[in-house]
């Protein structure tokens, strides 16, 4: 029910004025009213309403909830009864403009003088109740609310005229955090427990201000009495579904009914693959067997209280107060997008978030504005370092799970984990993971590890229940906390480890930065069923077993963690520090002057608005002179007054940081920057040409920075690119034959300098790419092994920056080369010969020639010069057999 579609408004065919899509004269939203409206509620209703007044402060999902009532009469569903719940949700649809529930529909088919049914009762008795007990007479008889849905049932099958709407309606007391409610309120906030009525009046007293009513879409009864079951089948039928929305909608919003750590971990030491990875466990130790089987299941057993979330509501609550107050403190703000999508998907779903890793803070965040915003905070897989004094028990409570670096030569340690994350998928808990494995030192995305994965696509295939649904999230930040400890690591200085003492000693220092602003956007959801349905032909959908691992499997895996990664970028947000980097590290000396640096905002911004790269990705509003001004105020830029002109520059350190961030978004330009590059050292290139190169490129482009379309889709993106560099004046077309070819402008006009600006980013991915080739042709064909050969790559890399000119951290990133040597090989450019040697023939220097076209003369001279030759093999000993 809570996922069920509806058009949206203003799509199809208008009706006849006067009546309802459906063909049925419209009444007023929710059906006729009796005389007098809302001031015909019992006296009762409107005295309590006015006592309750003062300490409930309402939140109302979804915004305009009568839009999809088409007029008809409503009966509204709730949970479980409770005179504060009746009295919330009347003072709810009164500020929604809905009928009130505690007026009977009419003809009171409910036989209730109400218009709202509820699933359970309470089992204690509160002070509101009690006064209501005084005001209204006893009755011989109560009147159970399953007898109110039969009678409401009954009532459709006797009247064909009736068409009342069932509403399910859910309330959460106490979601929010206050910065100005105490501790003790965490004790009386919303929970799985049907607690009494003094409980439920203190919750009201101290946590009714953050009250969450959540109207469902609406379940037409006329529907459910046209499938002609027996009238008691039908009635628990209803109520079951009802119960199963309630669930999925509580679930989504508090989280499952949450076990024990220990029950939880009870089930991981008593399932099938842990019992027999205990048996192994003993079997390899030499001794008595019922001794070595005792201490192979202690071992377990400790290996699932370091892994296990100890999950704690209270101490969630109370992080979210104490969060708020730093998030205000060190950020000028945190925005969110895109967060209602996930939120009409979510419920149902098992929910892995997904997240880019930029930063230790993207864990609190990502769970704080999760709970904020009325869903579960998600269970964690952190890194064991992580597990400190303290700090590791108040992570473990707010959901983390902790994960060792390597599962290698420990198969027992491997089966605890894996079954602890599939007890997590099944029981329907919310998964977070970084699925790069550590956070990003350069500010791109990392290559995937699988390993999370494709336990979680497992988990699923072993209990195919629950559909799982990939969440993925894009992080930005405008300034890290971490960022000198990665220029530290990116200099070359070994990672330091985590402490507790580090940690608290660092507090006050990062409370007195101003870290800007912090933007999360929340991609298009995955859904592995979709996934699956691509790569896993040979599934029938049945629960596989665990020791089944079918061809498909790994196929599926990795066009995961591709698919997540693309999704992440799509949902990129441009930051005034992006655009900052993306203009300032273009130069030589890392500085503009202010006009030129106002220009290169506009182009930048002109860009993504005119060729977008996806709907979701999000783009400062701010004009050029806000953004200018931003970069000072939080040091980023630094103002040289001079009468000829201000100029604005980063200074050394700063400029490596600022790379960073530059390549948070480059992906988003790389066709302008494509063909930026190919204008760099050439005039005059024809059209064609272009096109032509740019498709051989594309695939490692591709692969080093998760971009979406395919070589066609590429290719239209550059066509579009053109389209605008010639509206802006960067490009003009010379002439009309084979394609047409493209000029830039003579000299060093402005055209030129804001078209070499754009090309900078990209630059240095093809020199990485001339590298590569150049050092596998001077050794020859069959001479160098792969990791050889990314060795040899990182030393000239090295050099280059050394002796050309200083380069940005990632430019002899080792990973960068493998990607891209892997690359080779799946484009079979280079293959792998008997002795695990590079093969390759004439294709690779037909590459290499496209390369030229791109890259200056000089530059091409220095990597040939500098790329260096594998060492000779020394000759073996003297007497050595032959």
């Amino acid at each position: 029910m809570a996922g069920d579609a509806r058009p949206p408004a203003g799509e199809g065919e208008d009706p006849a004025p006067g009546v309802s899509p459906g063909g049925r004269p419209r009444q007023p939203i929710g059906g006729p009213r009796p005389p007098g409206g809302r001031r015909s509620r019992p006296w009762w209703a409107r005295l309590l309403a006015r006592v309750l007044a003062p300490w409930i402060d309402l939140s109302i999902e979804p915004q305009g909830p009568g839009e999809a009532l088409e007029g008809r009469p409503v009966c509204y569903v709730l949970e479980d009864y409770g005179l504060s719940n009746a009295l919330i949700l009347d003072r709810a649809c009164g500020e929604a403009g809905l009928p009130s529930p505690l007026l009977p529909l009419a003809g009171d088919p409910l036989g209730r003088k109400r218009a709202y049914v509820a699933l359970s009762r309470r089992n204690a008795g509160s002070a509101l109740e009690l006064a209501t007990r005084l005001a209204t007479p006893r009755k011989p008889k109560k009147k159970s609310h399953s007898d109110s849905l039969a009678r409401l049932l009954e009532a459709h099958r006797v009247d064909p005229a009736l068409d009342v709407q069932l509403v399910p309606v859910s309330i959460f007391v106490g979601r929010a955090p206050d910065k100005n409610s105490g501790w003790f309120s965490v004790l009386f906030s919303e929970n799985w427990a049907i607690v009494g009525r003094f409980r439920r009046l203190l919750a009201i007293l101290l946590n009714g201000r953050d009250t969450l009513v959540r109207f469902s879409p609406p379940v037409a009864v006329r529907d459910i009495v046209a499938e002609g079951l027996e009238p008691e089948r039908e009635v628990r039928k209803v109520s079951r579904l009802l119960r199963t929305h309630f669930n999925r909608i509580r679930a989504a919003v508090i989280g499952p009914d949450l076990s024990t750590r220990r029950l939880l971990v009870d089930k991981v030491l008593s399932s099938a693959p842990v019992r027999e990875a205990i048996a192994d466990q003993a079997r390899r130790e030499s001794g008595d067997a019922d001794r070595a089987r005792a201490e192979a299941w202690k071992k377990a057993h400790g290996y699932a209280y370091e892994i296990a979330a100890d999950y704690s509501h209270p101490v969630v609550r109370s992080a979210s107060f104490l969060l708020t107050t730093v998030w205000n403190r060190i950020f000028r703000g945190v925005l969110v997008h895109h967060l209602d999508q996930l939120k009409a998907a979510a419920p149902g779903h098992e929910v892995v978030y997904v997240p880019c890793h930029r930063s230790h803070m993207d864990y609190l965040l990502l769970s704080y504005l999760l709970y904020t915003r009325g869903i579960v905070p998600p269970h964690i897989a952190a890194g064991i370092n992580l597990n400190l004094p303290v700090i590791g028990t108040i992570l473990r409570k707010g959901g983390a799970f902790f994960i060792r670096r390597s599962f290698r030569g420990n198969a027992l340690y491997s089966a605890v984990f894996t079954e602890y994350v599939a007890q997590l998928v099944a029981g329907g808990y919310s998964i977070e993971y970084f699925i790069e494995g550590g956070r990003s030192r350069t500010g791109r995305l990392l290559q995937p590890k699988g390993g999370m994965v494709a336990m979680t696509v497992r988990a699923f295939l072993r209990q195919p229940t629950r559909p799982v649904l990939f969440q993925p999230v894009y992080i930005g930040y405008e300034k890290l906390m971490e960022g000198n400890s990665y220029f530290d690591e990116l200099s070359g200085k070994p990672k330091e480890k985590e402490s507790i003492w580090a940690l608290l000693w660092g507090i006050p220092k990062v409370l007195r930065q101003n870290y800007g602003q912090v933007v999360v956007n929340f991609g298009e959801p995955i859904p592995l069923a979709g996934l699956l349905a691509e790569h896993a032909g040979g599934w029938d959908g049945k629960p596989l077993p665990d020791d089944e691992k079918p061809d498909w499997l790994s196929d599926t895996v990795d066009a995961t963690t591709q698919r997540i990664q693309e999704h992440v970028n799509s949902a990129a947000d441009v930051n005034p520090i992006n655009l900052l980097a993306l203009a300032l590290l273009s130069t030589p000396k890392h500085a503009m002057g202010e006009g030129d640096l106002t220009a290169q905002i506009v182009l930048s911004k002109k860009l993504l608005a005119e060729v977008p790269y996806s709907p979701l990705v999000t783009v400062t509003p701010h004009s050029p002179e806000q953004i200018i001004a931003h970069g000072e105020e939080i040091g980023v830029l630094h103002r040289v007054v001079h009468p000829l002109g201000d100029v604005l520059r980063v200074d050394g350190d700063t400029a490596v940081l600022l790379s960073y961030f530059r390549n948070n978004v480059v992906h988003l330009f790389t066709a302008s920057a494509w063909i930026a590059c190919c204008f760099l050292h050439n005039r005059r290139m024809a059209h064609d040409t272009l096109l032509r190169i740019g498709r051989t490129m594309y695939p490692f482009l591709q692969g080093e920075l998760f971009l979406p379309w395919d070589e066609d889709g590429f290719a239209e993106r550059i066509d579009a690119t053109i389209a605008l560099f010639v509206r802006e004046g960067l490009l003009e077309r010379v002439g009309e034959d084979d394609g047409g070819i493209l000029a830039r402008q003579a000299g060093q006009s402005d055209e030129v300098f804001r078209l070499r600006a754009l090309g900078h980013p990209l630059q240095q991915a093809f020199e990485r790419y001339y590298i590569a080739t150049s050092v596998l042709a001077k050794n020859g064909s069959g001479a160098l092994g792969a990791g050889e050969l990314e060795s040899l790559c990182q030393l000239a890399a090295q050099r280059l920056s050394l002796l050309y000119a200083p380069a940005a951290p990632e430019f002899f990133d080792r990973a960068l080369f493998r990607g891209f040597i892997q690359k080779l090989r799946e484009m079979e450019l280079v293959k792998l010969d008997r002795n695990s040697k590079l093969a390759f023939d004439e294709r690779l220097a037909a590459f290499a020639r496209d390369a030229k076209i791109i890259l200056g003369r000089e530059l091409r001279h220095t990597i040939e010069k500098i790329s260096p030759e594998a060492a000779p093999a020394e000759d073996a000993p003297a007497g050595s057999g032959s």
